[in-house]
């Protein structure tokens, strides 16, 4: 038989999640931000099947049709090695979008049960991780994040190891904040009463309670990770030729920006548009779970 704090939890989560979605399809921007996400997610599942030129979207040449501007045949023109654009966009939906998630996600699933503990147990255990947590944070993320890209080695996956480094230490904060005011909470200190041990209330009763607050933050980073993904592809530490990035397309059209703007102009369009779609996404779920910051 389940407990009833569990029952109340799970009904107010149920409540909490058709709120979320009752505002997002009352609000405009947030609508059409969650529909430009959910059009970019299937366009990257099903790359093979919407892309015009498969092959060239993953990286084949077509030396007939190098810098061919846009036209019926190359909707949104070819880059100097023939290859369609945007085709190379539709496959570069995949690791601009597929990299930033598991990014945020290991950034999340290491630095909120760090900031949770921290909160929680105060003492010596606080002051050690948020020491460490301080010295990550004094330098800006994506300088860090290249420095580290720069030491391990070049390529998609040492990029997204750098931006985990770099991104876990916001994520403690955030935790740490809520899991100091969660622990005075009568719910906690029933637990504690009941000899309930420190693993199960931090997992089971902190971090459940955090979980809006890092959503927010979740929804708004993924965004800004999307863009350091494209920086470091775009001055070399990220995706390597001839795997589709934005980024790395954005970096390989700049010599020809002039007359041939096509190979840079698409896929930074493509970039602003998932960025601001995850920011105004990231706004309106700041709106529900935090409104007193707008009053």
């Amino acid at each position: 038989m389940d407990h009833p704090a569990h029952t109340i939890t799970e009904s107010q989560n149920m409540r909490t999640t058709r709120h979320v979605f009752n505002v997002i399809l009352r609000d405009p921007l947030a609508l059409i931000s969650t529909v430009i996400i959910i059009f970019f997610i299937l366009i990257a599942i099903f790359a093979p099947f919407v892309a015009p030129y498969p092959d060239q979207g993953q990286g084949s040449t077509n030396a007939s049709d190098t810098m061919h501007p846009p036209s019926a045949k190359f909707l949104l023109g070819a880059d100097r090695l023939g290859r369609d654009i945007l085709s190379r966009i539709i496959y570069g939906a995949r690791p601009a979008l597929v990299v930033p998630i598991g990014v945020v996600l290991f950034a999340v699933l290491i630095g909120a049960p760090l900031g949770a503990l921290a909160g929680y147990k105060g003492g010596w255990v606080d002051e050690v991780i948020m020491r460490i947590t301080d010295l990550f944070l004094a330098f800006p993320s994506l300088l860090l994040a290249m420095a580290i890209a720069a030491s391990i080695g070049r390529g998609l996956d040492k990029a997204a190891i750098a931006l985990v480094v770099s991104w876990w230490p916001w994520y403690t904060r955030i935790a740490r904040g809520a899991a100091v005011s969660l622990k005075e909470q009568y719910f906690v200190e029933a637990a504690q009463a009941i000899g309930v041990s420190d693993t199960v209330i931090i997992f089971k009763h902190i971090l459940p309670n955090t979980l809006s607050p890092i959503l927010v933050q979740a929804t708004v980073d993924l965004g800004t990770v999307i863009l350091a993904m494209g920086g470091l592809a775009f001055i070399g530490l990220g995706t390597q030729p001839p795997s589709p990035d934005w980024g790395l397309m954005i970096s390989e059209g700049r010599t020809f920006i002039l007359d041939q703007w096509w190979i840079s102009t698409y896929p930074g369009i493509a970039i602003f548009i998932v960025v601001l779609a995850f920011n105004l996404l990231g706004d309106t779920l700041r709106d529900i779970f935090d409104p007193r910051q707008y009053k």
